[in-house]
């Protein structure tokens, strides 16, 4: 199947471009494959949770975002943990950390 979607590091580009423009502290914690790797989105609220957000494709093969586990939203260091544990398990994965405690996803 062909992916015509953008490479990886271009869109992470991107989401970081639009959140300085709103104002928005973003930084890229981990650095996956810079074509094709998944995304993983963590966003801090400010008030000690965090809600992780990642790349699914739906039945359809569309690209969406859903929660990367449940309960969406937990502790902030529960959210680290689940991160390390994620990008241990895959070398490809690229993660985003965002402060915003409306937890928007640039990449949505």
């Amino acid at each position: 199947m062909f992916d015509d979607r953008l490479p990886t590091h271009l869109l992470v580009q991107a989401g970081i471009a639009q959140c300085s423009v709103n104002g928005i502290p973003a930084v890229v914690e981990r650095k996956g494959d810079t074509q094709s790797g998944t995304i993983l989105v963590k966003l801090d609220k400010l008030d000690g949770t965090a809600e992780l957000m990642i790349q699914q494709r739906d039945i359809d093969g569309v690209l969406g975002w859903v929660a990367a586990r449940e309960p969406a939203i937990m502790p902030l260091a529960e959210a680290d943990s689940y991160t390390d544990r994620a990008a241990a398990r895959d070398p490809d994965l690229w993660v985003v950390a965002i402060e915003d405690p409306q937890a928007r996803n640039p990449f949505a």
